[in-house]
């Protein structure tokens, strides 16, 4: 938005009103700062001075900006220490409407779609479709790990002393995430790790809740958000811990107003956008490896009685089945995969982690993303292609060449890998992808650790990534501080999230 025009302004003997509006102004952000000096004039600032005198009010204000470890990451253990894991399903398990619906209960009916049927609990299994005798999610091979996370169905994580408990260990702003239209306002996540994977490095299990908060004003589009957004904002200012940890609370927990609670049945799938999932981080033993996985709330009701609430899983969005890129692959979805990707070279060229984008229609999308093991190479996008000529190394080699550019078809495979779970956060880990670019590493396997920490101004915190440090998060921070200054950024589709990834990241 550029400068605000109007026909009042303030003449020379406004200075009273003018410092009014400063001090005002001071308080407040980019278009609330704007909205401020139009009451201002309104209530009695004189006509007379000319536009470029109210153009000079509007830029006196100063340029907001946001310390992102106060407003887009929390991890200090003081803060998290009131978003216990049992409170969020026992809250989900209260909101169902399902008789009797426990969180030891919910959580182990999730963790039972792991273990082949019948298992203990109604609902998906891993083993709901097989192909070839190997179990399989839209067509692609889905393990099952029973031996692993699986045995968490017989476990209740609340129990004293539980061998499958789990601790907080990040809240994550993802405003970023909402789609240009305000169709929703972003994701607003809860990292949760298995407490044995402090100490255990073969017994580890990450679950992340990330909720899409629906829109509270959707027939103003993306402004609609502008509650929610300057909650996050206002805890840069803020320099109490315990009163940061008061809005976070209320936040996730209560909701303001027409701003509905973060945690809740619907956030998380269960809408008609689809919107929100729970993403795991799975690695509770070396034989199956290190998985990650995607799954979403599925509540059934009649009118107002509901029967069920499951977690039931789903495809990891924008993680195609590497086999797809072979070009011997017999998949059935091989041909049409490998006529769709070359459209998305245009997308995957860029000079920076953060201009990369990919859009991969479900159809290829798998079930699981291994990141290690001997099973990881079904996500070596580039290992899958080769090098040898074919439709789809032509194909991408034809949209470079159009294109300018100097990559190869192993770059592009390269970078559609970073943008998979697998290759974020583990397989591309300081991997260049060509022109010069060069992914960012993780903490090994995830951006956010259980087992490391760090005293900051006297707080102790759980450590982050140096590829959030480093990249995303200012790629964040650039893109929550235009909305909160009322800075145009280029468009890319209604649908099209803020960021420039379609992926969860």
């Amino acid at each position: 938005m550029g400068p605000l025009r109007t026909e009042r302004s303030f003449a020379s003997g406004d200075s009273p009103q003018k410092a009014v509006f400063m001090m005002f102004a001071s308080t407040v952000s980019g278009g609330r700062a704007r909205s401020a000096l139009v009451v201002l004039l309104a209530l009695g600032c004189s006509a007379g001075a000319d536009e470029e005198a109210v153009d000079s009010q509007v830029q006196a204000v100063k340029t907001v900006t946001i310390d992102v470890r106060r407003s887009l990451v929390v991890t200090e253990q003081a803060i998290l220490s009131r978003f216990s894991f049992e409170r969020v399903l026992s809250q989900l398990a209260s909101q169902s409407g399902v008789a009797g619906l426990t969180a030891t209960q919910l959580f182990q009916q999730w963790w039972d779609t792991q273990n082949a049927a019948p298992g203990a609990y109604a609902g998906a299994h891993c083993d709901d479709y097989v192909s070839a005798g190997a179990s399989t999610l839209n067509g692609y091979p889905y393990l099952c790990r029973g031996e692993a996370e699986g045995t968490q169905a017989a476990c209740d994580p609340f129990a004293v002393g539980s061998s499958c408990a789990y601790i907080p260990i990040g809240l994550f702003n993802r405003f970023d995430l909402a789609p240009e239209n305000g169709a929703h306002c972003g994701e607003y996540r809860i990292v949760y790790a298995k407490e044995s994977g402090v100490s255990s490095t073969s017994d580890r299990n990450l679950v992340i809740f990330e909720a899409a908060l629906a829109n509270p004003h959707p027939q103003q589009g993306l402004k609609g958000c502008q509650q929610i957004v300057d909650t996050w904002a206002d805890l840069t200012k803020q320099s109490s811990l315990s009163a940061r940890a008061d809005v976070l609370e209320d936040f996730y927990f209560d909701g303001q107003g027409s701003v509905g609670p973060v945690v809740h049945v619907n956030n998380f799938g269960n809408n008609p956008l689809g919107a929100g999932q729970i993403r795991t981080n799975q690695f509770s033993n070396t034989v199956s490896g290190w998985s990650l996985r995607e799954f979403k709330l599925a509540r059934t009701c009649t009118g107002q009685s509901c029967t069920q609430l499951k977690v039931v899983p789903v495809t990891n969005k924008n993680n195609a089945f590497g086999p797809l890129f072979a070009p011997s692959s017999t998949l059935p979805a091989a041909t049409s995969f490998q006529s769709f990707f070359p459209s998305q070279v245009a997308s995957l060229v860029g000079a920076t982690a953060t201009s990369l984008d990919i859009d991969t229609p479900d159809l290829y999308n798998t079930g699981q993303s291994q990141a290690s093991g001997t099973t990881a190479a079904e996500m070596r996008y580039a290992v899958q292609l080769g090098t040898a000529p074919g439709a789809l190394y032509d194909g991408i080699q034809g949209q470079l060449t159009t294109l300018g550019s100097a990559l190869t078809p192993a770059d592009i495979a390269l970078r559609a890998q970073a943008l998979s779970c697998a290759g974020c956060h583990r397989l591309n880990n300081n991997v260049a992808l060509g022109g010069g670019l060069t992914w960012p590493a993780s903490l090994g396997f995830t951006h956010v650790t259980e087992r490391e920490t760090e005293v900051v101004a006297g707080e102790t915190r759980f450590r982050i990534s140096d590829a959030l440090v480093n990249a995303l998060l200012p790629a964040r921070q650039a893109i929550f501080e235009d909305f909160l200054n009322d800075r145009p950024r280029p468009s890319k589709g209604p649908n099209h999230p803020l960021n420039n990834w379609r992926s969860h990241g």
